[in-house]
């Protein structure tokens, strides 16, 4: 939809100007309609790239539907990757109030 109002796009941080295709979702923010195109899921844990394209689950992924809760091999791969998730998860959701 054109922007009726400048704004900050939450993916890049770069400013979207009036008239500008933008996606708006009340509470969330607005972000460039190419930002909203996911192409590589980030790690929960660590942040970094979830690797997607090395994926063992790549050909049956649906990028656009699959939650963006994912966690890298690396991390995976943790003395116990199942706290290191659940801590990230509450770390990133508070409002979830979780006990570990």
């Amino acid at each position: 939809m054109p922007m009726k109002f400048p704004g900050t796009c939450v993916v890049c941080k770069k400013k979207i100007e009036i008239n500008d295709v933008g996606l708006w979702a009340k509470g969330l923010g607005v972000k460039h309609l190419t930002c909203a195109e996911v192409v590589e899921l980030r790690c929960l844990v660590c942040g970094g790239s979830a690797g997607c394209s090395k994926c063992e689950f790549r050909d049956d992924c649906d990028l656009s539907k699959v939650s963006q809760l994912c966690i890298c091999k690396k991390c995976n791969d943790l003395d116990d990757p199942f706290a290191s998730y659940q801590k990230a998860v509450s770390k990133k959701f508070p409002i979830l109030n979780l006990k570990i």
